[in-house]
């Protein structure tokens, strides 16, 4: 690959949401240009954490783009020529456009307005012509739809678009092998350069993994228990909400695992420990339902239809953590999961733990939003759950670097040196210390 300089690979974040694809890449040594992100909430929470002089990274920004909420489609209909004036100097065009009509989570639905800002992100694509293109995406996006009298395919289609000009690759990941303390699959599409020549990019963060997780003393997979147990109430107690009026919050004595230390790093008072308020009966039907999951072996699982019906619940997504696993996926609605020992459901600081955001990353905005607004705004329980886990946007970060610093040195990788995928690697159990 004709690259031999030191200067640090450049980015930019479309569809940034709260930052965590930014700050995974900064962690590995990428700097960030810019950052699309037309949400207030969310583009807030970027800039607390992204782009103040006191916070361990930020983007350098240009300075011909105001420093606020923007869309796609007004970047490039509002600044065509300061972006026309940069293509071709930005290494890697990254992002995760809005996947809810994609997701499995909900009803999938192939017209949903917001699946139309991939054509506006292929578009950036051909405006910037970037060395590298990395899209991350619900596993959603790879399973068939009818479109009229057509069967189509959004990845598919995708790799048609990208393939005049881009050497395509693609993987589903389950995202706690990078030691994120979720199971969590995702769709991620590395594209580069045809000229480039890269190989298989996925069979190197393979095999380069194993170092990746020694380099951060980390075993995976990572359990809830390692990455949120020194958020429990019963350890800290708990105080008046120092940000929100009749709510209460968790205190903080310190982290106690390997992994909760290394999200607090500084030992720093983390943030959003904002505590839900439950009636009596809840929190009763709450208590119920964490001893019958252990009970019965349905800890990660959704209640059964007998607990349903017994406990008169219509909610088909609820779960209770396992502490001794990963935990399932999060999502956008802070009722989905149930505390593994407490009679409650998590903190924002607490999903923002599973999800490997460190704990000076502090969250802005709304806790959470109801009815229609839940489609127009991005609240903080929302703006965790669409984020890609840092800690595995730095596994990947590293990858490129490498890629782009030592391709020529380095003979390209034999795919069938490889004899397993990405799935299921560094199965035992999160070392505490």
């Amino acid at each position: 690959m004709p690259r031999t300089s030191t200067k640090p690979l450049t980015f930019i974040d479309a569809f940034a949401g709260c930052g965590g694809l930014s700050l995974g890449l900064m962690q590995a040594g990428l700097v960030g240009h810019f950052a699309i992100e037309r949400d207030a909430f969310a583009f807030a929470t970027l800039k607390k954490n992204l782009l103040a002089e006191e916070t361990p990274h930020s983007y350098t920004w240009p300075s011909w783009l105001p420093t606020e909420p923007i869309g796609i489609d007004e970047i490039l209909s509002d600044y065509r020529e300061q972006l026309e004036k940069i293509s071709g100097s930005i290494d890697v065009l990254v992002g995760g456009p809005p996947c809810q009509g994609f997701s499995a989570a909900g009803r999938r639905q192939h017209d949903d307005p917001r699946n139309q800002l991939f054509d506006s992100y292929l578009k950036l694509v051909d405006i910037l012509k970037p060395k590298a293109v990395l899209i991350e995406n619900v596993r959603g996006f790879t399973i068939d739809f009818s479109a009229g009298d057509e069967i189509k395919n959004f990845s598919q289609l995708l790799k048609n678009r990208l393939s005049d000009g881009y050497m395509v690759y693609e993987e589903l990941l389950d995202l706690s092998i990078f030691g994120v303390p979720q199971a969590r699959t995702r769709y991620f599409v590395l594209a580069f350069r045809t000229e480039l020549n890269v190989p298989n990019p996925f069979l190197h963060l393979q095999n380069r993994l194993p170092s990746f997780l020694r380099s951060l003393r980390l075993t995976a997979p990572v359990s809830s228990y390692a990455a949120i147990s020194d958020l429990e109430v019963a350890r800290n107690g708990k105080r008046q909400s120092l940000e929100s009026n009749g709510f209460e919050e968790t205190c903080y004595l310190g982290p106690l695992t390997h992994y909760q230390k290394l999200m607090n790093t500084g030992g720093i008072t983390p943030t959003d420990l904002r505590l839900a308020r439950h009636r009596e009966d809840i929190v009763d039907r709450f208590k119920q339902l964490i001893e019958l999951s252990h009970a019965e072996g349905r800890l990660n699982k959704s209640v059964g239809a007998e607990m349903r019906e017994r406990f008169g619940l219509k909610k088909m997504a609820l779960r209770v953590l396992d502490p001794d696993r990963p935990s399932p996926t999060i999502t956008s609605m802070p009722d989905d999961l149930l505390h593994y020992s407490e009679p409650r459901t998590l903190t924002v600081r607490e999903n923002a733990r599973l999800q490997s955001f460190p704990d000076w990353y502090s969250f802005q905005g709304k806790y959470t939003s109801g009815g229609h607004r839940r489609k127009q705004e991005v609240p903080r329980f929302t703006q965790v759950a669409n984020a890609v886990p840092p800690l595995a946007a730095r596994a990947i970060g590293e990858t490129l670097v490498e890629l782009f610093s030592h391709q020529s040195a380095n003979p390209r990788i034999d795919e069938h040196q490889v004899d397993s995928g990405l799935h299921g690697v560094q199965q035992g159990a999160e070392v505490s210390t």
